[in-house]
C-alpha cells in the first residue's frame, strides 16, 4: 500500500532536515504506527505522504503509483484526520460534513452515520463554534472517513478525548481495518499504539530507529517476571520471580501458600521499550 525510501525533507530556512533517510513499507490492511516525541518528524512525514509538503527528496509509492504521479484523484482514496481541528465554525456539524461530501466523486457516508460513530449524533445541527475541543477533534475524525478511504492517516486521533470517547475511536479504527482500510497512525501515545498497531516505527530527530511489532519489541527488550503481593503482619509485601522455571521455583511455591493479595506479570510497556531503544523520553 505504501513504500517509502530515502525520504528527506528540510523546512525552508532550516539548517538541518526534519526527516532524513526514512525508509519503511506499510502493507495493505495494516495499522502502522510512527511513534515519537513532539518534534521527532512524525507530522512532517505525514505531511509529505498526504501531499501537503513539497520539495522532499527520496521515493514515495502509494497504491502502486509514485506520489508525484497522483493528481487530485489521490484524495478519493486517502483520508486524513489532523491533530488540530480545522472546521467552518459558523456552520453546523452536518453542514461541515455535507460540504466535504460534495467534494468527492465517489459515494460517501451520510453525516448522520459518521457522527453516530463518534458519539456526536445529538450535535448534528449544532454550530461547530459551540463545540468543545474534544468534540471538534471527533468531528475531524468523522470527516476523515466520509469516503471510506483505502489509506487512512490519523494524527493523534484520541488527543483531548475522555477515556470513553477515546475507546470508541479505537473501536472505529479496528472496525475499518477489518473492512480493509490501511491505517498510518502518528502519535506519542504509546498505549494507543500498543493497542492498535500491527507494527510500529520509532522516530527520533527525524530518523527511524527500529520497526517491529509491539509484542516482539516488548519480548525482545522486556523482563519476564511475575510479582506476587502477600499479606503479612506488618502489611503487604511484594516478591518478584523470573518466569523461567517458575513451576519449579520453591520460593515462588512457598509464597503462594501465604495469603496472596495480588499476582501480576511484570510486562514491559511499549514506552519503556521506546526509551530503552532510543534513549529519549516521550514529551
Amino acid at each position: 500500500m505504501l513504500n517509502v525510501s530515502d525520504l528527506d525533507f528540510t523546512y525552508p530556512g532550516m539548517d538541518r532536515p526534519a526527516v532524513s533517510d526514512l525508509a519503511f513499507e506499510v502493507e495493505e490492511g495494516e495499522v502502522f504506527g510512527l511513534l515519537g516525541p513532539s518534534g521527532a518528524g512524525k507530522s512532517t512525514t505525514q505531511g509529505v505522504l498526504i501531499g501537503l509538503l513539497k520539495g522532499w527528496g527520496g521515493s514515495v509509492e502509494v497504491m502502486g503509483r509514485l506520489l508525484h504521479e497522483w493528481g487530485a484523484d489521490y484524495y478519493e482514496h486517502v483520508g486524513v484526520s489532523f491533530e488540530i481541528p480545522n472546521h467552518f465554525l459558523k456552520l453546523t456539524a452536518r453542514e461541515n460534513l455535507d460540504y466535504f461530501r460534495s467534494l468527492y466523486s465517489s459515494e460517501t457516508s451520510r453525516a448522520e452515520e459518521v457522527l453516530e460513530l463518534v458519539g456526536l449524533a445529538d450535535s448534528l445541527d449544532v454550530r461547530v463554534s459551540e463545540f468543545s475541543k474534544g468534540m471538534k477533534n471527533r468531528l475531524t475524525f468523522a470527516r476523515s472517513m466520509l469516503h471510506r478511504p483505502k489509506l487512512w492517516f490519523l494524527d493523534e486521533p484520541t488527543a483531548g478525548l475522555d477515556p470513553v470517547n477515546a475507546r470508541n475511536i479505537r473501536e472505529v479504527v479496528r472496525r475499518r481495518q477489518a473492512e480493509g482500510a490501511t491505517v498510518v497512525l502518528t502519535t506519542h501515545n504509546m498505549q494507543l499504539a500498543d493497542d492498535l498497531c500491527d507494527r510500529v516505527g520509532f522516530i527520533v530527530d527525524g530518523r527511524l530507529r527500529v520497526i517491529e511489532a509491539p509484542d516482539v519489541l516488548k519480548r525482545r527488550y522486556g523482563r519476564r517476571a511475575v510479582r506476587v503481593t502477600v499479606e503479612t503482619a506488618t502489611g503487604p509485601r511484594g516478591h518478584e520471580f523470573e518466569l523461567e522455571g517458575l513451576a519449579d521455583n520453591a520460593d515462588f511455591l512457598a509464597t503462594l501458600r501465604q495469603p496472596v493479595r495480588a499476582i501480576h506479570s511484570e510486562e514491559t510497556s511499549l514506552e519503556d521499550v521506546f526509551i530503552q531503544v532510543t534513549g529519549t523520553q516521550l514529551t
